[in-house]
């Protein structure tokens, strides 16, 4: 465990972008801990909803099902495991894995015979959530366990800091929509349909190569957290915020059409714009470790305050401000006001 836990810090120190990081450290974990099938989801860090999954499982083809599915399970959810950061579907049912939604409705017809699900969660936010499946009656055991255990501080670290290298000063804004585009979905999370111009969006942000439809996976995130909220299974927001390329994030809100407000089964509105400047500032310091006063504190810079301004609205002296800023700077991996602004709002 020592020799894996040593080999996935020295990936962690890479500095390697999100996806990199993670195909890399399923190869280290697959050797210590043998898996069928995988789902690593990204997540924003402040509603837990996923933004990027990474995923290689035989389900894919019914991937808003599963998404749907694991969303209403309560069982083994990324948003109640805290400390261990890991649990094993076969222990959490008692070995009768048909008290799991998610299992009955999908994972028995695919042979899943165990699922270890692992968070990546620190003081800024949860940043991912891992999904390891067993098939042909194989089990997870406590060694597996403690192997996944001691990973999850580096790798969280290392996904939080992937996140925060993504803000590029002086992005570039020709891929992100001029306005919200709207993308309707059935309540199985299929898609109804969209706005004028949406689909010829969505493939210049979403392109792909095999003519499926252009819906960002985090479309079908954030209406199956929706679908959770309803059913009480978990209260955060149907909100996220996904990263696409060169500094550009874009927020996904879900919510019902009221269209008829006296049809439980109401169509899904999901939309898709450029994230605004609080939210990329949010998430930013989120990514970057920032204290909640240095939080605070690049709000008011981003709002264009001055130190005195900032020291009044924070009750502060100016020397204090400073103090925080010469923080800022440091976690950021910046060296003036213009140029953390410049990181935090892509600008």
């Amino acid at each position: 465990m020592v020799d894996l836990r040593e080999r996935a810090e020295r990936i962690c120190a890479s500095r390697l972008d999100a996806r990199t990081l993670r195909l890399r450290l399923l190869a280290e974990l697959g050797r210590a801990v043998p898996f069928d099938a995988y789902a690593w989801v990204l997540t924003d860090p402040a509603t837990s909803v996923g933004s990027a999954p990474l995923a290689d499982v035989p389900a894919l083809a019914e991937l808003p099902r599963l998404i749907r599915l694991r969303y209403l399970t309560p069982l083994n959810r990324w948003t109640t495991l805290v400390d261990p950061p890991v649990a094993l579907l076969s222990e959490a049912t008692g070995g009768n894995l048909s008290r799991s939604l998610v299992w009955r409705e999908l994972l028995r017809r695919h042979d899943v015979s165990d699922v270890a699900s692992v968070v990546f969660r620190d003081a800024h936010g949860c940043w991912a959530f891992l999904e390891l499946w067993r098939t042909g009656g194989r089990t997870f055991g406590d060694a597996d366990v403690a192997v996944l255990r001691a990973v999850v501080p580096a790798v969280t670290t290392a996904l939080r800091q992937a996140q925060g290298r993504t803000f590029a000063a002086a992005a570039g804004r020709d891929r992100l929509p001029s306005g919200p585009l709207v993308l309707l979905l059935s309540p199985d999370l299929e898609v109804v349909r969209q706005t004028p111009g949406t689909r010829e969006q969505l493939r210049l942000l979403v392109p792909r190569d095999d003519g499926g439809p252009p819906v960002p996976a985090g479309a079908y995130n954030v209406a199956a957290q929706l679908l959770a909220t309803e059913a009480g299974v978990d209260g955060s927001p149907p909100l996220a915020r996904v990263h696409l390329a060169e500094g550009q994030w874009m927020t996904l809100r879900a919510a019902r059409m009221d269209d008829d407000p006296q049809r439980i089964e109401r169509d899904i509105a999901v939309t898709i714009e450029a994230s605004t400047p609080a939210e990329r500032v949010d998430l930013f310091g989120r990514c970057c470790g920032l204290s909640d006063r240095e939080q605070e504190l690049l709000g008011h810079l981003a709002a264009g305050s001055d130190t005195r301004e900032i020291a009044a609205r924070m009750y502060l002296s100016a020397y204090t401000v400073q103090d925080h800023l010469k923080s800022v700077f440091t976690k950021t991996g910046t060296r003036s006001r213009p140029s953390v602004l410049a990181r935090a709002l892509g600008s």
